[in-house]
């Protein structure tokens, strides 16, 4: 991909999308709902290596639902936590490669399926309009490797540096850059260094563009205390990066840290929350009743992309529900009402035409 190429990626996309692109949501949550068991460090990576079936289908679900973004599921796979299982190198790599190419041919399959419909929403709810797709290969933290709840809290020890995040990486970042996907998604990105190691890693040959999301617990900083600010500033200044925002965060405190991004950057804002409920890494589980109903969820879309948001969707406990409830709300998506005619026969009788 030219720069040029990298520069327009973004733009160019979400004015075709019209202006907001809807990004999918959970993944996990949907994979568990097949019966996929996730007690794993490799989380949802574990279907990489057995059912990947589950996978295609959980992407398919939520492009159905009117996504036009899909995640990778390589979000806690890395290429050391796989050597922990006992995969060479090699194969680790290939199960890098392997999220991706699901998601490419969920994408595929999904086209082929809206060229078939005769129809671009179905009765059901379902949405087979043909529209540009974008593959985002995920890449999570550090901390989502240690599988011990340290992305929520971005603490890595007085030892952690720069170097160490940089090779921890690398590889990863270089292997999802060359599989087909259309950009990096880097996730739940929880403290300034970690964001430093990724602008930094993006300038090491990497030829496709990234967002950067990070995540807050308190609606002012990132979960590690560092100012959203600053962390906003690293994203904007490197040119790879063609998006920015916030995931896995309680809906509550989205407005505010827009409005601290919007201070920072013109790039694209993207912002895709968790359903608001609390993590429990100790049980790791998620705490039930602590979260927001879908309907208060979904009534805030429309006042953050007023507030500046041009990508929104999902993360941790929503469902393809959530984002097909989104889309509903977007104006620029929801699917057109019936026009309904009604017309008077020479008897006088009243017919109801729908068009």
């Amino acid at each position: 991909m030219s720069n040029v190429d990298v520069d327009t990626l973004m733009s160019d996309f979400l004015h075709k999308s019209g202006g907001v692109a809807l990004i999918d949501g959970g993944l996990a949550t949907e994979l568990e709902r097949y019966g996929a068991d996730l007690n794993d460090p490799l989380w949802s990576a574990k279907c990489l290596v057995s059912s990947t079936h589950l996978i295609r289908q959980v992407h398919l679900d939520y492009l159905e639902a009117g996504a036009d973004i899909i995640i990778t599921a390589s979000y806690q796979a890395t290429i050391q936590g796989f050597e922990a299982r006992g995969y060479s190198s090699k194969d680790s790599e290939s199960m890098l490669r392997k999220s991706v190419e699901i998601a490419c041919e969920a994408r595929d399959l999904y086209h082929q399926r809206c060229r078939e419909s005769s129809v671009d929403y179905t009765g059901d709810g379902r949405v087979f309009k043909n529209r540009p797709i974008l593959v985002a290969a995920s890449v999570g933290s550090y901390g989502a490797y240690l599988a011990d709840g340290s992305e929520y809290s971005g603490d890595y020890g007085d030892a952690m540096n720069l170097e160490f995040l940089k090779g921890f990486h690398r590889r990863r970042v270089q292997v999802l850059a060359e599989s087909g996907a259309d950009l990096i998604a880097f996730e739940t990105i929880p403290n300034k260094l970690e964001a430093q190691a990724f602008a930094e890693l993006l300038e090491e040959g990497i030829n496709i563009p990234a967002w950067f999301a990070f995540n807050s617990k308190d609606g002012v900083n990132v979960v590690s205390g560092d100012s959203l600010a600053e962390c906003a500033a690293i994203a904007d200044s490197c040119k790879k990066v063609v998006s920015m925002g916030i995931n896995c965060t309680p809906p509550r405190f989205i407005g505010g840290l827009i409005s601290t991004i919007k201070k920072v950057t013109n790039k694209p804002v993207l912002i895709y929350p968790n359903s608001g409920e609390c993590y429990d890494a100790q049980l790791k589980q998620w705490v039930q009743n602590t979260g927001v109903p879908e309907d208060d969820f979904v009534s805030y879309v429309n006042t953050w992309c007023e507030m500046g948001a041009s990508l929104v969707g999902g993360c941790c406990r929503t469902t393809p529900d959530t984002i097909r409830a989104i889309h509903r709300t977007l104006p620029s998506r929801s699917a057109p009402a019936p026009v309904v005619e009604t017309l008077q026969s020479e008897s006088g009788r009243v017919m109801i035409k729908t068009v």
